[in-house]
């Protein structure tokens, strides 16, 4: 078969995060999610574990490409998986894929997500792809009808995809008889959420040049709104149906998206020269994108500037021609076979090996990782109590430089220390006792004993105490002095009654001698 993509950006996104692979016997599209750098990489990660098929499949049989197709996109989610758990950024990525290779005279199809598969055949469009999304479980139960599930608010939510999430990875698999003239489109949601299915036969049905249709569909779709990536894969197949038995032309294998970063490591996945996808021509003055370039402050006249086409060659011409051998493989090991060839085949045994044998460094590291976290948690553990003890034993120290005065059982007393204690552990002990009793001392001085009357010194402290003892002595005769004062007020207050009432009696007495 012929095939060819396109794939644009859009008129909102800032990254491509769609990857599509067009070849002679493979093409394939995958829409990543995931955030600014999750997305394209999950999606990169699928077509880099698919493209083994275009060359492996030549000489196939049905059943083990079908076969090579489910294991290499379950070999792209563990992929996907295992990249975002080394990496926290890429948490949550995820791609969907859908993907048709040419074997035997036949269509064999995998499938998972809510990318689209269209079959144009005798003039006919038919949809070869059941959308793995909330919506499409709403419309196969009844309860919506395909217009509502359009506008539908968890349109874009999808029950089934590769990636990083706790959901079945194994991919729909079907199988389908080839015939001369069929036409294939595969596309992501933003070409397929905008444009009806009668639009896309009608543009699939008259216009003839494989490119042309592609960038007419992507140009559509851009012009009726679409907010997202947009990729559309075209593949007719040959009247042959195999370019070799004819001697026709071949193609050079097509990467559009985020994936047409990675042209030298698919080329030497595939082993020949592969081209990245041609720009999309026309279509960006569409309304919307005006209206996201003066969003974005950007002049909506401006003509964007398209990148242009470039082909890459495997590492055996990159080699002969001096150039550096780009050995990043997207998390699926290449090995080097003894006849020459490169594989990234996750069916292969030596590629099987490959992967084996890096889950087991994989398991190694995250051992010894594990391992040398706990000693680093231990030895942590161990500073901090280490230095919870110095801490302690330097405020211990530092607090018998200094001393105060207390109540010690009811008795002024000097303190060796501060009064206070460190997890119940008391800072101070008694190193002199007065013959002062709190009991005898103002409320105002026992208040100030309960808090503890800190000094830099012992003869500081000793000095206090004799202040407050001469101050207890001061007031014990002043009160004493008080308590005389106040006798001798009442034994003179007595005398004078005494005295008084002798008078009176001494009075009466002699009152009554003068009447006798």
């Amino acid at each position: 078969m012929y095939s060819t993509v396109v794939s644009d950006v859009g008129t909102v996104r800032s990254n491509n995060q769609d990857s599509a692979f067009a070849g002679e016997h493979l093409i394939a599209i995958c829409d990543g999610m995931g955030g600014h750098a999750g997305g394209d990489t999950a999606s990169t990660i699928a077509i880099r574990s698919l493209a083994h098929i275009e060359q492996d499949n030549v000489d196939g049989d049905v059943q083990v490409v079908s076969h090579m197709m489910a294991t290499s996109v379950m070999a792209a989610h563990d992929a996907i998986v295992g990249k975002a758990k080394r990496e926290r950024r890429l948490a949550g990525m995820g791609t969907t894929v859908t993907s048709v290779a040419l074997v035997a005279g036949c269509w064999v199809l995998a499938h998972i997500g809510d990318s689209r598969a269209y079959l144009l055949h005798d003039g006919h469009l038919v949809r070869m792809t059941s959308d793995h999304s909330y919506v499409q479980h709403l419309i196969d139960t009844g309860r919506i009808s395909e217009a509502e599930a359009r506008n539908h608010p968890q349109r874009n939510v999808v029950m089934r995809v590769l990636g990083d999430f706790d959901i079945d990875s194994r991919p729909d698999i079907a199988i389908r008889k080839a015939h001369p003239g069929d036409r294939w489109l595969l596309c992501s949601d933003g070409l397929c959420g905008v444009l009806e299915d009668s639009t896309l036969e009608e543009v699939l049905s008259t216009c003839a040049d494989q490119e042309e249709c592609a960038q007419r569909l992507v140009s559509m779709a851009l012009r009726a709104g679409s907010t997202d990536n947009v990729t559309a894969v075209i593949a007719d197949a040959t009247l042959a149906l195999d370019a070799d038995a004819f001697d026709l032309p071949h193609q050079t294998p097509l990467v559009g998206g985020a994936a047409s970063a990675s042209l030298e490591t698919i080329a030497d996945i595939v082993n020949e020269p592969v081209a990245s996808a041609p720009p999309l021509r026309e279509g960006k003055q569409s309304p919307a994108a005006r209206a996201a370039a003066l969003r974005s402050g950007k002049d909506p006249n401006e003509e964007p500037k398209q990148p242009e086409q470039r082909v890459a060659q495997p590492s055996s011409v990159r080699e002969d021609n001096g150039d550096r051998v780009n050995t990043d493989t997207g998390e699926i090991p290449i090995v080097q076979k003894r006849n020459g060839r490169i594989s990234a085949d996750p069916n292969d045994p030596e590629v099987a090996k490959a992967i084996r044998n890096e889950h087991i460094e994989e398991r190694k590291t995250k051992r010894s990782r594990k391992f040398r976290n706990r000693i680093i948690t231990i030895l942590i553990i161990i500073l901090v109590l280490l230095g919870v003890a110095g801490v302690g034993v330097g405020t211990y120290r530092w607090s018998q430089t200094k001393y105060y005065i207390g109540d010690n059982n009811g008795k002024v007393a000097i303190f060796q220390g501060v009064p206070t204690s460190i997890f119940g552990a008391k800072l101070s002990h008694a190193v002199t006792d007065t013959n002062m009793k709190t009991s005898d001392l103002p409320p105002s001085w026992r208040e100030q004993l309960d808090q503890g009357i800190s000094f830099d010194t012992y003869g500081e402290a000793k000095s206090h105490t004799r202040l407050i003892k001469k101050q207890l002595n001061d007031a014990k005769r002043k009160q004493e002095a008080k308590q005389q004062e106040k006798a001798a007020a009442e034994q003179k207050a007595k005398d004078e009654a005494a005295k008084k009432a002798a008078d009176q009696a001494a009075q009466t007495n002699k009152s009554g001698g003068d009447k006798s």
